[in-house]
This record gives structure tokens, C-alpha cells and sequence, in this order.
């Protein structure tokens, strides 16, 4: 299970150190694809298979299933850590979640979440006050 906040930096490269206390999680090759929001969602390769799975039970005569996996699927791409703990973000994918230097890493469950520190300054300072009220929006879901 992934958690936490790490604050991290994009080298002129791309490259982006992967926090250390997720590494083991995510192994050597994890998958990289557009997040919602505007970030970027990293999942383990076992997780990326069963998400592959769900996904091609959605049906495709349903126009928004088709534009979901579209995009989820096109932006979709394997990176691999290297010896220093870096991975190296495709260009559109940064452009995708306006990646410039400063990064947030997040933990979220099964997923990792790469966000511009600056959006998700904002993401968060938006949400926080909010955080009771959604708390009780997802009363029905037995949390």
C-alpha cells in the first residue's frame, strides 16, 4: 500500500527521483499514465493488470468509456528505475500534468500520484476545508 508525501525535483532530463519507500512496491518497471486531476498515476505492474482487466469490461458502445480509455491507455508507458532511484517522465506526460522542477510524490492506496507542487498546493489548500463534509459524502460506503 502506497502513503505518504514526498516533495521531489525533475532534473533538465525529466528524470525524477521515485521515493525511496516506494520503490519496493513499485519494483524495478511500474507504469506511468495521465491521472485525473491533473497528475500522473504510477502503478505497480501486478496493479496495471488488474486495472487492464477492469477496464476492458467497460462497454465500448458507450462513448465516454471509449474517450476514458483513450486517453488512459495512449499516455500509458512503462518506466524503469535506474540505479540512482530516477525515472525519467515522458515530455507529454509532463506537459500533460505541468511537471516543471518542483514535484509532490503522494502515496494513495494501490497508486502512486505525481503532481506539480504548485497544483497540488492548490488541490490541497481547496480540499482541505472540505475534508469533513467529503468524509461524510462517503458515509455509504462503509469507511
Amino acid at each position: 500500500m502506497f502513503m505518504g508525501e514526498f516533495q521531489h525535483q525533475l532534473d533538465t532530463k525529466g528524470r525524477m527521483i521515485v521515493p525511496a519507500k516506494f520503490r519496493d512496491d513499485l519494483k524495478s518497471k511500474f507504469v506511468i499514465t495521465r491521472g485525473l486531476d491533473k497528475c500522473l498515476f504510477g502503478y505497480s505492474m501486478e496493479e496495471w493488470h488488474d486495472i487492464e482487466m477492469k477496464l476492458k469490461n467497460l462497454p465500448m458502445t458507450k462513448k465516454d468509456a471509449r474517450a476514458f480509455m483513450r486517453l488512459f491507455f495512449s499516455g500509458a508507458t512503462e518506466v524503469e528505475i535506474d540505479k540512482q532511484g530516477r525515472i525519467n517522465i515522458p515530455q507529454n506526460l509532463r506537459e500533460y500534468a505541468s511537471l516543471t522542477k518542483e514535484c509532490t510524490v503522494i502515496g494513495v492506496s494501490n497508486r502512486i500520484e505525481v503532481w506539480d507542487r504548485s497544483v497540488w498546493n492548490s488541490f490541497y489548500d481547496d480540499t482541505e476545508d472540505n475534508f469533513e463534509s467529503l468524509a461524510e459524502d462517503l458515509i455509504d460506503f462503509d469507511l
